[in-house]
């Protein structure tokens, strides 16, 4: 006798018809305007925040250690952070970068620093030398040194944009926690990374002229991008927070540098001018990590 599957299509529908129901309002809408706008009864039953971390006790961390990755975007796994590099209106859709910087003019975002340490904080006004570049064409030297008043058309003004981002560097501590008998990665800081605004349009592009544009206390920002949505490839109906994307590891990063006794110093100050030997010691970091919590459960 043939079994009845009607249980599980109807199961799939349901699950399908919850996934397209992400993009709010999308089949309620009379109007194309009201996509996207939740209605009162969306927003009485939202109740969507950031998973909670949890509280680890210091004495609970068996094991750490601290690293220093680089998130290169030109890798299609890293395209959902990158783009779109210019806001989609329609879908409220941002590069994370965009997200970041209008947190940051906005206020909303304050944790913002000048290293991966945290010791020197910024505010916006701060960072217009890092983001920003303004200039005075000939034609305006001209004019000033004719003793006129300087015309808006002879300031060029060069702004970095979404576009303009290579990569994102990030920090994190990954840790054994004895309590629970796993290791764990934790991420504390993520900084954008830019050609430097001064040079940006000489020409050069060989990496060498690439800068921090800010740092980021990523827990102070976790409720931010979790509003915040990437696009989810596999399934555009159930976009992904750059809180989730960023938390669950969703991307490919390369250790650049690790705590050690030389002052955390960089791979390549210890591996130079080679770029093979630099990315192997790198999965050789990477190995030792994962090594570790098997080491633990074999001895």
């Amino acid at each position: 006798m043939k079994r009845r599957v009607t249980t599980p299509l109807f199961f799939l529908f349901g699950l399908y018809s919850f996934l397209l129901s992400a993009q709010a309002n999308l089949l309620n809408a009379k109007k194309p305007e009201e996509i996207g706008v939740k209605t009162e009864r969306q927003k009485n039953a939202d109740n969507d925040a950031p998973m909670d971390y949890g509280y680890v006790d210091d004495r609970d961390i068996m094991w750490s250690k601290m690293t220093w990755e680089t998130i290169d975007i030109n890798e299609r796994v890293n395209y959902a952070l990158y783009y779109p590099v210019e806001p989609i209106e329609r879908s409220n859709r941002k590069s994370l970068y965009d997200v970041l910087v209008e947190a940051i003019k906005s206020g909303e975002l304050e944790d913002i620093y000048a290293d991966s340490y945290f010791t020197e904080k910024r505010a916006f006004e701060e960072l217009g030398s890092t983001l920003s570049k303004i200039d005075t064409t000939d034609m305006g030297y001209e004019q000033l040194n004719a003793g006129e008043r300087l015309s808006p058309e002879y300031i060029d003004r060069r702004d970095i944009t979404a576009a303009d981002i290579r990569e994102y560097r990030i920090k994190g501590v990954w840790y054994f926690d004895k309590r629970q008998g796993e290791l764990k990665y934790r991420l504390l800081g993520i900084a954008p990374v830019a050609p430097d605004v001064n040079f940006m349009d000489e020409g050069i592009d060989d990496g060498s002229n690439l800068v921090e544009l800010f740092w980021v206390w990523y827990p102070g920002a976790r409720q931010i991008l979790h509003e915040a949505k990437a696009f989810n490839n596999r399934n555009s109906a159930a976009p992904i927070s750059f809180d989730t994307l960023l938390n669950t590891r969703r991307f490919n990063a390369v250790i650049y540098k690790e705590d050690n006794v030389q002052g955390d110093r960089y791979i390549k100050d210890y591996v130079v001018e080679n770029s093979l030997f630099q990315l192997l010691e790198s999965d050789r970091i990477k190995e030792n990590i994962r090594g570790f919590e098997e080491d633990i459960w074999n001895n």
